[in-house]
């Protein structure tokens, strides 16, 4: 059976964001404290028996946090075109770590997006 090690860690960041076309409040302008999750799947550890060390995660996933950070999200690529919901952010998260952090032993597992401490979304891609 084939080693699995799921690493997981949690960020934060403020942001603004507007709905368009959405049918309510969330089509006025408004912020939220988002919450990041980031899961990571190793297959192997290195030689000193990690599967990636922690800090390279929260440093990809604050780097890309960062850019969004107290900012209006529909000023920033790709939500000038797209929506700027909790499951484009996961998605836009997903695709910006994956393409940073992916490797032959380690790939990126999913993003949790928490919009409140009650709704959150998780992303994630089949394995191709």
């Amino acid at each position: 059976m084939a080693a699995r090690y799921t690493l997981k860690i949690v960020t934060d960041f403020a942001s603004a964001h507007t709905l368009r076309g959405y049918p309510g409040a969330c089509a006025r302008m408004h912020g939220h404290n988002w919450k990041v999750e980031t899961e990571v799947l190793a297959s192997e550890l290195d030689e000193v028996g990690m599967g990636v060390d922690f800090k390279v995660i929260k440093q990809a996933t604050r780097d890309i946090a960062g850019q969004l950070d107290h900012r209006y999200l529909n000023e920033l690529e790709p939500f000038t075109r797209i929506n700027p919901t909790a499951e484009n952010i996961a998605a836009y998260f997903f695709r910006e770590l994956s393409s940073q952090l992916n490797s032959p032993r380690l790939r990126v597992q999913a993003v949790t997006l928490w919009e409140t401490e009650r709704a959150c979304v998780r992303y994630a891609e089949d394995e191709s």
